[in-house]
């Protein structure tokens, strides 16, 4: 077994050029105009939520991503709230998401006070599963027309299964044709949760395109990052207004005057923060292209050893955010674990699934049985978009 693990060791450590040095999970790397532009903010000394940079960031976005309009705020977890809200949630209702994703989904759902529905993922995606959707909703949810609208009614609870939320494990699209074609069909609003996958393509789309409303994420460990950051992407003009209005406390336009017209939220990206996102963005597709680099690497290593690596989903390019690999069960996965992090190479497991958590113990789900499996087996390998 420690022959296996030493091999590993020896691959990571020559891959990352470090002989005995820490090597992190995913660290920042800072190469281009990051400095140049943050001296250009604070010269300004616009470093909070109004500035030019804030402006060029939802931009520069908004372009590379195709979506119409893109709207940044302090992080991604105030970004998928506003989108939850804006996507129609409210008290009482119910949201659709996966069992393995990280806690801020389903935090964002609760900040709603709407309850969480917990589905199974799939093997070849890591993401939400249009089978196990599908058979969820057939089992518990009738379509009723509302006001000539179609509704998903859960027929046991009563409440409306407002929305879904697929989350691109790891950079890894979801397959967002079958996720969309199901959801319409029963009246069900997509929040795509992309916080992991900026610079990812499903059929030439960019992650967060394809639903009503997608959210990324700018977090340190993130493949760019603004130090902490998150950014809503629209296909609608009118949501993206409303979303900006929100997230700037709803202060109606006036040269003095302090006028609110709704309960709005602190939720915007200081310019500071923004003229880090703008030179992280320019290193982007370099990002990018380094890390699928690696991924090959990896690949091809694994293969040899009969060890499975993770892959991006058919009709998919991947950013490969964090690379992952499945150990035969639960004990090999902890002995991996604790090999590597005690050689100093950082390792770290799946997420709890959500529905073992003390605060969703009362939730529904599916069957979990992929979810179950994967949380057992999978460890995250370092995956910094190094130079090979």
């Amino acid at each position: 077994m420690n022959k296996k693990f030493e091999l590993i060791a020896d691959f990571i450590r020559t891959s990352f050029k470090k002989d005995t040095e820490f090597i992190a999970l995913h660290e920042p790397i800072f190469e281009g105009n990051e400095i140049k532009y943050s001296n250009d903010a604070i010269k300004s000394t616009f470093v909070s939520s109004v500035g030019k940079y804030v402006d060029e960031f939802e931009e520069e976005i908004a372009k590379y991503t195709g979506a119409t309009k893109a709207v940044a705020c302090v992080n991604g977890t105030s970004a998928l709230h506003l989108a939850l809200l804006i996507g129609g949630v409210e008290k009482g209702d119910e949201v659709i998401t996966q069992d393995l994703t990280f806690i801020a989904t389903t935090n964002a759902i609760r900040y709603c006070n709407a309850e969480p529905i917990f589905i199974d993922v799939d093997r070849h995606s890591y993401g939400l599963s249009p089978i196990a959707l599908n058979n969820w909703l057939e089992e518990n949810v009738d379509i009723v027309i509302v006001n000539g609208e179609k509704q998903a009614i859960n027929k046991k609870t009563g409440a409306t299964v407002r929305a879904c939320v697929p989350m691109h494990t790891f950079g890894h699209p979801c397959d967002m044709d079958s996720i969309m074609d199901i959801c319409n069909k029963y009246g069900i609003n997509v929040i795509e949760d992309a916080a992991e996958s900026m610079g990812s393509f499903y059929k030439g789309k960019h992650t967060g395109t394809i639903g009503l409303i997608g959210v990324v994420s700018f977090n340190g460990n993130k493949i760019i990052t603004t130090g902490g950051g998150g950014m809503l992407l629209f296909n609608d003009s009118e949501l993206a207004a409303k979303a900006k209005h929100l997230s700037t406390q709803a202060k109606m336009p006036h040269a003095w005057e302090y006028k609110h017209d709704h309960i709005g939220y602190n939720y915007r990206m200081p310019n500071i923060n923004a003229a880090l996102g703008v030179a992280q963005l320019e290193e982007l597709n370099n990002f990018v292209a380094r890390k699928r680099k690696l991924s090959e690497r990896y690949m091809d290593f694994f293969q040899s050893i009969e060890i499975e690596f993770v892959t991006e989903p058919v009709n998919s390019q991947s950013n490969y955010w964090l690379n992952a690999v499945l150990l035969k069960d639960k004990e090999e996965r902890n002995s991996f674990l604790e090999f590597m992090n005690a050689k100093k190479i950082m390792t770290r497991p799946l997420w709890e699934p959500m529905h073992t958590l003390t605060m969703n113990k009362d939730a529904q789900c599916g069957d979990l049985t992929n979810s179950k499996y994967i949380a057992e087996r999978l460890v995250n390998i370092p995956s910094s978009a190094i130079s090979l």
